[in-house]
């Protein structure tokens, strides 16, 4: 078995320092080998010792988190997590920290109600393995071990139920969903960037925290020929738009409305351990589209959207799953064709063609 996931937790306050190693050291798969109270200190205790995963603030002294982040995949590439406080900026500080090399982004511990707390410390030590998982430059992950209990994990049986009666003839436009958790910022951005301006409406859940989401879909609209937005309850699904699921605390389904469709976003509790979760869009795609619709699973650690994807293809939806050689973590991809939910595995590169060409007429 592999040995524990060793991280280094950077930040200037003590304690959100002690904070996080509770937290991590809550699961037995991790042990934090040390703290750091700014940049500085943290390259002489790299220098000692190389970590699996590095938690790295975005504000503090003497150096900021994203200059050390630049410096540090220069000199000694090593996964790294973005922990920053819940603001506007910061999210568009920590899109930098993306294009500069940090595998994934999450919200500082906070206080609030119990289960909250619990869903919050849950997905922060989700996170962490997964980017232990991560492929930095050429660095390969780091097995991780499943040591731990698991916890209830819920389907997206706990949202709405799964599609029922005969596959949907092709009868609308086409709809596209996407799934992507870890390392999926850049590679959406990837194929975004490569669509041209009359693309089929796209519906996007990339794992993140609230408000990040919509500082990802601002910056991928000044990128992309595409419109890009922050999804919001009852948003037509068009030609030439794409919606990006809103993080942190709903989920978002497609609707349809006899040949319009559109989303829902809604409360609901965790599905396979994340909210909004790529699961419930997918299940959703298949009961409202089925063979109109295009799923694609992409870079990801985890099993979401695995079950929902297999559920698009039995509706008579075209699937797609990003091969093991372009996925930052090979977890979501990998479920999902060990399911035979996938018509096709392919290159990243190869998405943005793969998917025009499954939805031209």
């Amino acid at each position: 078995m592999p040995g524990k996931i060793r991280v280094l937790i950077v930040d200037d306050s003590a304690s959100v320092r002690q904070t996080m190693a509770a937290i991590l050291e809550e699961d037995p798969a991790i042990e934090v080998m040390g703290t750091a109270a700014d940049p500085f200190s943290a390259a002489k205790r790299i220098q000692e010792e190389v970590p699996d995963v590095i938690t790295l603030d975005v504000e503090m002294p003497r150096m900021d988190g994203i200059t050390f982040l630049r410096k540090l995949m220069q000199q000694c590439p090593v996964p790294v997590v973005m922990c920053s406080s819940l603001t506007e900026n910061g999210s568009e500080t920590l899109l930098q920290a993306m294009e500069a090399g940090a595998v994934d982004v999450i919200l500082k511990p906070r206080v609030g109600v119990a289960d909250h707390l619990a869903e919050h410390h849950l997905q922060i030590r989700d996170v962490v393995k997964a980017a232990a998982r991560a492929k930095v430059r050429g660095r390969p992950g780091k097995p991780v071990p499943r040591v731990e209990a698991p916890a209830r994990k819920l389907t997206a049986d706990a949202v709405l139920p799964p599609p029922s009666g005969k596959p949907m003839s092709r009868t609308t436009e086409m709809v596209v969903c996407m799934g992507a958790s870890t390392g999926g910022t850049e590679a959406l951005r990837e194929v975004l960037e490569a669509l041209p301006a009359n693309s089929p409406g796209i519906v996007i859940v990339q794992h993140m925290p609230e408000h990040f989401t919509r500082a990802f879909a601002q910056r991928l609209n000044g990128l992309c020929q595409v419109d890009v937005k922050e999804a919001a309850d009852g948003d037509p699904v068009l030609r030439g738009h794409v919606l990006i699921a809103p993080g942190g605390g709903k989920h978002t389904m497609l609707e349809r409305q006899g040949a319009r469709y559109y989303v829902s976003v809604r409360d609901g509790p965790l599905v396979s351990r994340h909210r909004p979760s790529v699961d419930v869009l997918f299940r959703s795609a298949a009961r409202a589209a089925g063979s109109n619709a295009v799923g694609i699973i992409m870079t990801g650690m985890g099993d979401d959207g695995a079950r929902g994807l297999l559920e698009m293809r039995q509706a008579g939806a075209r699937t797609f799953a990003q091969d093991e050689a372009t996925s930052v973590v090979f977890g979501m991809p990998k479920e999902a064709i060990a399911r035979d939910a996938a018509d096709k595995i392919i290159p990243l590169g190869h998405i943005a063609r793969e998917l025009l060409s499954a939805t031209a007429r």
